[in-house]
């Protein structure tokens, strides 16, 4: 029985966003987990298609149109959804732009949508396909920064700064789960968030100051690594969270404890 706890076998579950840092670390744990894993991002790498198990169909996550044609194939060709981890976002206004004083309305709308309205189409849509099945489970990403301002004094001259459109949004992100939760339970969907800390990826971001300033805001003393991230989602993708809806899992070294 425990042996199946987290068994993702036979189960069909679209990512998207999955090219990326997070993304790809999770991809490939739901394979490793037994799920076919359809990656839903803007570019489809030739890996994807060598597998059949690891499917890429091109989706822009701001566009209503490509988001329903992508979940249309993915029904085509894998015969149903069963989870949905929306884990795509983009953002604007970072930079000298990006402050109260200077950000336009144009950049406060954009990031916005980028970390709220994504979930948002992306559940609408994928509704009817999980209803047929009988059910399914859903993973919004939020963020630390959905639930605590970002230290300005930690990010100096990094170049990171975080923008005030995107943690409005990711704070949007976990009330807009425990809103489907509520509303999306009589069709047997749960739908739950996790909330990322200090992921910095290191392709990107080689700043040394910076990571050390970060990481001296947890409680654990470092960043988290990508592979961290794993063992939440796959909680919350499988049956071991079959009594879980409505929840947000905070994965951030202990930084918003304290």
């Amino acid at each position: 029985m425990y042996e199946s706890l987290f068994s993702l076998e036979h189960k069909t579950v679209v990512i998207t966003g999955g090219n990326g840092f997070l993304g790809s670390a999770i991809v490939r744990a739901l394979y490793d987990f037994g799920a076919t894993v359809v990656i839903a991002d803007l570019e489809v790498k030739e890996q994807e298609k060598e597998d059949a198990r690891i499917i890429g169909i091109r989706c822009d996550v701001s566009d209503t149109a490509s988001i329903k044609a992508m979940f249309e194939e993915t029904n085509n060709r894998c015969g149903g959804i069963d989870v949905l981890i929306n884990c795509a976002s983009y953002g604007a206004g970072y930079g000298k732009q990006g402050t109260i004083e200077q950000m336009s309305d144009e950049d406060w709308q954009k990031g916005i949508d980028g970390a709220a309205g994504t979930a948002f189409r992306c559940t609408r849509e994928v509704v009817p396909y999980m209803e047929a099945r009988g059910g399914g489970s859903i993973v919004n990403f939020g963020s630390m920064y959905g639930l605590v301002s970002p230290d300005p004094s930690i990010y100096g001259d990094s170049g990171a700064n975080n923008p005030a459109n995107y943690g409005a949004g990711k704070a949007a992100v976990t009330q807009f789960t425990r809103y489907s939760a509520a509303h999306l339970a009589a069709k047997g969907i749960r739908v739950n968030s996790v909330s990322p800390g200090p992921f910095p990826n290191p392709h990107f971001q080689q700043d040394k100051q910076f990571h050390e300033e970060l990481s001296k805001k947890t409680m654990l003393k470092r960043v988290g690594k990508a592979e961290e991230m794993i063992g939440s989602i796959l909680l919350l993708a499988s049956g071991a969270s079959s009594y879980m809806t409505g929840t947000n899992i905070v994965v951030d070294g202990g930084w918003t404890a304290w």
